[in-house]
């Protein structure tokens, strides 16, 4: 497996120079990437931090992306498969004077976590924020399910998180700041309908949360979840869409941009850890 590439936006072609160590200077800055301003307290914790988003590609990672990069972040975007949308996303940042990067890596792969990591920091430096987006679907019911799924969707909804916070964590503690996101889902208290091997890498990437978090937090560390159910612009919807808003008391399915303003609102609160926060438009009162 070669190693993750940065494809055409490294350090000399992020939007301009690498920000300085110093987080002096914060608040200065414009607010690239489309989006509305961010709010002050998420903009005073993320401006001028490096923040690697995996699964940058898909809607949530896409939208996420542009809101960490008008928080005033430099953003680094992974990506599985889908190099194109992953360097649009980079290069609409880029033009609104903000510092972005790609980078290609199979999370499957058990060096691909590391080797994403390393290809990050040094396209950007390194690493504040973590965001742990990427993930596998694929609706199977209990029978359909062979080991070889079992093994493929752990690796990627579980080790690959795993083995990212492992390299990431110890920097970050080291710096007094970091915060990482792990993108669950609300299968992980339900069981959901996609099946029983995504509910189940789920459930343990929950707790591998709560173990990372009660551990980091006296270091200046928040790790918490996001579980958001049926968001458009996914590739992730176990049914069709028309038929799937009629089990949500809200009555449509989710926005990309919505699952992006929670995120920050985590991302942004050093008092926030330890906690899976749902978003699924009011299916699982928790």
């Amino acid at each position: 497996m070669a190693p993750p590439r940065a494809d055409g936006l490294g350090p000399a072609e992020a939007g301009g120079p690498a920000a300085p160590d110093s987080r002096a200077a914060r608040g200065d800055r414009a607010a690239p990437g489309g989006t509305a301003a961010p709010d002050p307290v998420e903009r005073a914790e993320l401006a001028g931090r490096v923040a690697l988003v995996t699964g940058g590609s898909g809607g949530i990672g896409r939208a996420l992306s542009r809101r960490l990069a008008a928080a005033g972040a430099a953003v680094v975007l992974g990506y599985g498969q889908h190099a194109e949308a992953a360097a649009d996303t980079a290069a609409q940042i880029i033009a609104a004077g903000g510092r972005a990067a790609v980078v290609g890596a199979d999370l499957g792969d058990p060096a691909g976590p590391g080797n994403l990591v390393k290809a990050a920091e040094d396209a950007l430096g390194l690493v504040d924020v973590l965001v742990s987006n990427a993930g596998l679907g694929g609706t199977k019911t209990l029978a359909e399910v062979t080991a070889a799924d079992f093994d493929a969707m752990v690796a990627v909804n579980l080790r690959a998180p795993f083995l990212l916070a492992q390299r990431v964590l110890p920097g970050m503690a080291g710096r007094g700041f970091g915060r990482i996101l792990f993108v669950s889902s609300v299968a992980a208290f339900t069981g959901g309908i996609v099946g029983p091997h995504y509910a189940a890498s789920k459930a343990g990437l929950n707790g591998l949360t709560h173990f990372l978090a009660s551990r980091y937090a006296s270091s200046g560390v928040t790790v918490n979840g996001l579980a958001p159910a049926l968001i458009t612009e996914t590739g992730m919807l176990p049914g069709d869409p028309e038929d799937l808003r009629h089990q949500i008391p809200a009555g449509r399915l989710g926005r990309p941009d919505e699952v992006a303003d929670l995120a920050l609102a985590i991302l942004g609160n050093a008092y926030l850890t330890n906690q899976v926060i749902s978003l699924d438009g009011g299916m699982y009162p928790r």
